[in-house]
């Protein structure tokens, strides 16, 4: 099949993920990021090729029933969490996995059974991010985890993979990968207010009243 014809969604793919890797959000070898063509077709990321060096003829070409159409490209072990991903959510377009270091922190980490990223500080953190989902271990590059990150993704943008990373979903590459380096600016910003709280500072989270402010800002008053 000839995918000349998809260069500039394979292009982008490949600019973000050298972005991602420059902002150090992720490895040579880690991450992977994907983005919808069409109704049957998404392009993602390969495998075992460094990260911050890729070129459009690089990014594989996939369908939604999994068929790979560039079969010189080793998919990523993850290609199936962003295919059921992708078909879960026809709205997102784009999505963006990584293991940001402070991120990856707190997916060793929970409050409560639930994500301890504080996205509650600043109003920027809880109006794009709202409060992360948090997916119980299974092993990466499996179907099971690629079906336990397609649930929870019906309901959350932004999920935190227990014991591995996070995942980020987009309308646009931009918006998922905004997710993804404003949620370690997220976990950044909850060791910093932890390590200053309970001496001369303190913490002021946002209340409720202004948390609920904020999603009437971004939904209205639905």
């Amino acid at each position: 099949m000839e995918t000349k014809k998809y260069e500039k969604y394979r292009r982008q793919v490949a600019s973000f993920m050298t972005r991602l890797y420059d902002r150090q959000l992720t490895t040579a070898s880690g991450g992977n990021i994907s983005m919808r063509i069409s109704k049957d077709l998404f392009c993602i990321t390969p495998s075992a090729l460094d990260k911050g060096l890729l070129t459009p003829d690089d990014i594989a070409v996939v369908t939604l029933d999994g068929k790979n159409l560039t079969p010189n490209l080793p998919l990523s072990i993850e290609t199936e969490m962003h295919r059921l991903i992708l078909v879960a959510r026809p709205d997102i377009q784009a999505i963006v996995h990584a293991h940001p270091t402070y991120v990856s922190a707190f997916t060793a980490i929970t409050k409560d059974g639930k994500s301890a990223i504080n996205t509650h500080l600043i109003a920027e953190s809880y109006y794009i991010l709202e409060d992360p989902a948090y997916v119980e271990y299974r092993l990466m590059g499996t179907v099971d985890l690629a079906e336990q990150v397609a649930a929870s993704s019906f309901d959350h943008d932004v999920l935190l993979l227990e014991n591995h990373g996070a995942v980020a979903l987009g309308r646009t590459m931009l918006e998922a990968f905004d997710k993804m380096e404003l949620l370690e600016r997220a976990a950044q910003m909850t060791v910093i207010t932890k390590q200053m709280g309970g001496g001369e500072y303190e913490v002021r989270e946002l209340p409720e009243p202004r948390l609920k402010q904020l999603m009437h800002m971004k939904y209205g008053s639905k």
